[in-house]
């Protein structure tokens, strides 16, 4: 009643040319929000005070409810959510993989209508349909799942040089392991992390694409010569003692300290990683210092024997934030969702997350000259990728790769051998397509 008094008195005080402040004649708007966010990551304040914040100070009408969840709290709330139909106004999402539901079920609108003419201000190839055939999630960026990062003074001091082939890293374990050091570190403690940032890479160079979806499509199987071989390879990891169990004890922040304590001269991670190691603006420190950051290079895996994709890497469309479907058509909460969708992919938005994460711009009109040096890196790493092939979760269902991540694990423990997890796999591939 209040309401309906409030718009007759605004409609009457503007009739009669009453100045009214358009702030006052806005309905104020609530959205929900869920947010992919590392409270200890070195940009967290920036972003809480550059975009968040700042938003509700454009947007007093609009009040943000936004909850904060990282890794597997977030994944596992995105689940109770979708399975109670309570999915947040404004969820942040992948492509694919762990997000594969909200898009297939249509539970998330399609946002290319609403992007419109601003689709000219992105590279074309993050506009392209996703896990639902459509623009799910409007993304911030294009990503690789994998990359070699090298403490390069590190290994000069042990009179190593970077590897070109696999080979040459495995004649770097004995000098390596003499000085006390790991080989390669990952935070591998969470199962998902071998798979998309080390064996999707050597499923690429090994298996390739197109064998890939030949086995998603029935047309193939996981146990064919081609995907087993991929497994044993990584298997062979661990019996040259380039990978060591130990990995799978360490967790996935914790792997940020030991590395630029210099415990490795290798990391295996996703580019995302360097976030991890630039400048906190609220404490003017970084793990790897910005006088520091020009010995750390990024770079892609040695040659792999027998690979059919030379000089390759698993990439794919970055993340974004996707709107619930069930908002109304044209009413003025997909209007609200939508400017704070369209700023959190706006200009100023992914220019302070390039500077303070390192983000690669899906925008064609974002730059900086405030960057350092490991950012730098990052953007120049793209150039050593030849070829980019499929992120593993992000191609496949989740009831088919989750048994995989746990596989992979199994491996490097000694609990499974290849062709189990094959079977496993191909199992579980087998199960899902009988319930579509």
């Amino acid at each position: 009643m209040l309401r309906k008094f409030t718009s007759i008195l605004l409609a009457v005080l503007v009739a009669i040319g009453i100045f009214v402040p358009t702030v006052l004649a806005e309905e104020k708007i609530t959205l929900t929000v869920l947010n992919y966010f590392d409270l200890t990551s070195p940009g967290a304040e920036r972003e809480l005070e550059e975009v968040w914040r700042e938003f509700s100070r454009r947007n007093p009408n609009i009040i943000v409810e936004r909850e904060d969840l990282f890794l597997d709290a977030f994944h596992q709330k995105v689940e109770a959510y979708a399975a109670a139909d309570r999915l947040p106004d404004v969820v942040y999402m992948w492509p694919g993989g762990r997000s594969t539901s909200l898009h297939t079920l249509g539970l998330v609108k399609d946002l290319r209508p609403l992007l419109g003419d601003d689709a000219q201000y992105f590279i074309p190839a993050v506009l392209a349909p996703q896990a639902g055939g459509y623009l799910a999630e409007l993304p911030q960026t294009m990503t690789s799942s994998h990359a070699l990062y090298i403490n390069v003074p590190l290994l000069e001091s042990l009179g190593l040089s970077i590897p070109e082939t696999y080979e040459e890293l495995v004649a770097m374990v004995p000098v390596i392991k003499g000085a006390g050091l790991d080989v390669i570190l990952m935070g591998a403690q969470d199962d998902w992390v071998i798979q998309s940032c080390l064996f999707s890479m050597i499923v690429g160079r090994l298996v390739g694409d197109e064998k890939l979806y030949e086995i998603i499509r029935g047309d193939a199987k996981f146990t064919d010569p081609e995907f087993v071989g991929a497994l044993e390879f990584y298997a062979q990891m661990y019996k040259d003692g380039v990978l060591d169990r130990k990995i799978m004890n360490i967790n996935y922040s914790e792997i940020n300290g030991l590395f630029a304590a210099g415990r490795a001269p290798f990391m295996v991670d996703g580019d995302w990683k360097t976030a991890n190691f630039l400048t906190d603006v609220t404490t003017g420190e970084a793990l790897i210092p910005v006088d520091k950051q020009p010995d750390f290079k990024m770079t892609i895996f040695p040659a792999i024997p027998g690979e059919i994709n030379k000089k390759s890497s698993s990439g794919v469309v970055g993340v974004g934030f996707g709107m619930n479907a069930k908002i109304p058509d044209g009413s003025a909460k997909e209007a609200a969702a939508w400017e704070l969708i369209k700023w959190l992919q706006g200009p100023e938005v992914q220019k302070m997350r390039l500077e303070t994460a390192g983000t690669i711009p899906s925008r064609i009109d974002v730059t900086s000259d405030k960057l350092e040096p490991l950012v730098l890196e990052r953007i120049r790493y793209y150039e050593d990728i030849e070829v980019y092939t499929e992120v593993l979760d992000n191609a496949l269902e989740g009831e088919v790769y989750l048994p995989l991540n746990v596989g992979l694990q199994e491996i490097g423990l000694g609990l499974a051998t290849p062709m189990e997890v094959a079977e496993r796999v191909q199992e579980a591939l087998e199960s899902w397509r009988a319930k579509k």
